[in-house]
């Protein structure tokens, strides 16, 4: 495999590029463990199970692994063609193949932007993760009721310098990771992390087996409830198809610009995906089982993992082991999605300015969290006290929901129409058949990519927006 490859200095646009000498994964199984450490982050552990819950089940679960199918592994391939092919990042990548015109330079910023407003956000969420790791540790949850365990996390929330203190050490500690390089960082740690972050999920999913609810979260997951499922959880199920494979967001460009002509995309994008199923129905099936054994509801939302499931495993025998092992796995999926985000801008500033990798990391490392400080201090009076009174909710959910809703759906839009439209097949054809004789796959895959995709997603997006409801249509019908 090759280590590193020279390339020549270029411009586009007003912006000066020098090629820097480009790092490549060690092996393809590094960019496999990199790849679903990526995938399998908090859109997994803390976003599914609740989202699960809220939407249903089984029909929801249905939905969920169709947008995968039909547009989650479509946009994947299309994004590590692009990353390989061009050998660059999001923004050049895009350039590469049209350097004339600067217009689809934009798509690249979309997913650079939404990488760096996740990172701002994740690591407060994640910093409760740590916190939540040291009171187990110190059996926190101790002869409390689940009002007092629910108002410790409130405490959290609304205790800022608690919430800033824990979100700038993760901060600094996905900085740590990222600054060796792609090589001696990423894959290095990619490796460890996502081996260790498995065999925990599966450990505390064999506990789960165990339990009295596990037969009733069988049937929760898996049979459809149409009574809770509306045209909105379609929205949610792409979303969190989106969030789960961590495209539309420069990851996959960045990762596929790491790789060798001698492997199949559509191979490892498919292994990727099984993957992070796999992953998401077993975390579901590690958590579910706990809710039903105590009879308490599903639909929990986002205070599920901090608000109910320690009151659940205090009352567990091994509670103290079981409920530090949990939040260890909470950190660690975390921190394997947290690394991606921050190389995806620091990779993106190398490219554009010049700059080395440790000047770019530490730049974006102290840009998130800089700008993750409202979102730490989001339940307190200290920054935007009346930001809820005018945009209606706190400004880490508002960051959150711009993100889900607008860029990553655009991105995604965007991107599918520029590899199905706008590049040359021929290259196209020519990149998904390396490393591969599965030559049928290219025409189903063509078709989704440049038809399919957009059409779906603008739909969706056309719901999201308010422009057109069909939760009213089917209201409606309903009462017709």
């Amino acid at each position: 495999m090759l280590l590193q490859e020279e390339g020549a200095g270029f411009s586009f646009g007003e912006v000066i590029v020098i090629e820097q000498m480009r790092e490549h994964w060690s092996h393809h199984f590094g960019f496999i463990m990199a790849a679903i450490g990526s995938a399998i982050g908090l859109g997994i552990l803390w976003k599914f199970p609740y989202i699960v819950g809220g939407n249903g089940g089984g029909l929801f679960l249905m939905t969920y692994l169709a947008c995968v199918a039909i547009i989650g592994v479509p946009i994947l391939i299309a994004e590590l063609i692009l990353g390989r092919h061009a050998q660059c990042a999001a923004i050049r990548a895009f350039a590469h193949f049209m350097p004339s015109h600067s217009f689809w330079k934009i798509t690249g910023w979309f997913g650079v932007l939404a990488s760096f407003l996740i990172m701002s956000f994740y690591s407060v969420i994640a910093g409760w993760g740590m916190n939540y790791v040291l009171m187990s540790l110190n059996g926190f949850y101790q002869n409390l009721d689940q009002n007092q365990i629910a108002t410790l996390f409130d405490l959290l929330r609304h205790s800022g310098s608690l919430s800033l203190f824990w979100h700038l050490i993760f901060t600094m500690i996905t900085v740590a990771i990222v600054l060796p390089g792609v090589r001696r960082g990423i894959e290095y740690w990619a490796k460890i992390m996502t081996k260790t972050l498995l065999v925990l999920l599966v450990l505390l999913f064999l506990y789960a087996v165990t339990l009295p609810g596990f037969v009733p979260a069988l049937r929760f997951i898996f049979l459809p409830n149409i009574e809770r499922f509306t045209p909105s959880s379609i929205v949610e199920a792409l979303s969190l198809a989106f969030w789960t494979l961590s495209i539309g967001q420069g990851i996959m460009i960045s990762y596929g610009s790491y790789m060798t002509p001698t492997k199949s995309i559509a191979h490892l994008a498919g292994i990727v995906s099984l993957s992070v199923i796999l992953v998401a129905v077993l975390s579901a099936l590690m958590i579910f089982p706990v809710i039903f054994t105590f009879n308490l509801s599903p639909s929990s939302g986002p205070g599920l993992i901090f608000q109910t499931i320690p009151y659940l495993f205090a009352h567990l025998p091994g509670s103290l082991i079981l409920s530090t092992l949990f939040f260890i796995l909470f950190v660690f999926t975390a921190l394997t999605s947290a690394i991606p985000l921050v190389e995806v801008v620091a990779t993106n500033l190398m490219e554009l300015l010049g700059w080395t990798r440790k000047r770019s990391v530490w730049v974006v490392g102290c840009g998130t969290a800089l700008f993750g400080c409202p979102s730490a201090l989001a339940k307190t009076p200290f920054l935007f006290p009346h930001w809820k009174t005018i945009y209606g909710t706190d400004f880490l959910t508002t960051i959150n929901q711009f993100v889900s809703i607008w860029l990553i759906p655009i991105g995604g839009i965007l991107t599918a129409i520029f590899v199905g439209w706008v590049i040359d097949p021929r290259i196209l054809r020519r990149e998904f058949s390396l490393g591969h004789s599965l030559t049928w796959i290219w025409r189903p895959w063509h078709f989704l990519i440049k038809w399919t995709v957009p059409c779906m997603i603008f739909i969706i997006m056309v719901q999201t927006s308010g422009i057109f409801d069909f939760d009213s249509l089917l209201k409606f019908f309903k009462k017709g």
